[in-house]
């Protein structure tokens, strides 16, 4: 974080305008790929049923966990920490 802080303005505004739209289009991600695995095509209710609200909260925790992950798989493959191919790695299953 220290290097981001010595950028010039400009650069700086780069940085985080680009982070912003990164982070808009995980949230957009999340929303569509949790919306279409847990939400029928047709609402029955105007509010979430039980079952619909438990299945939005484990897919939203496993989609930031994985995302987690991978993040910091990829920022440990940018330092030149490990070149293993992100197909190849296994997430432990979480109980």
């Amino acid at each position: 974080m220290a290097a981001i802080s010595q950028l010039d303005p400009a650069k700086l505004q780069l940085v985080q305008e680009l982070e912003i739209e990164m982070m808009s289009d995980m949230y957009n991600r999340l929303v569509t790929a949790c919306h279409r695995k847990c939400i029928p095509v047709k609402y029955h209710e105007t509010e979430l049923g039980k079952g619909e609200s438990v299945c939005l909260d484990r897919c939203v925790a496993k989609y930031l966990d994985v995302h987690e992950r991978i993040g910091k798989k990829l920022s440990n493959m940018s330092q030149g920490g490990d070149t293993e191919d992100l197909t190849k790695v296994s997430l432990p299953d979480k109980k």
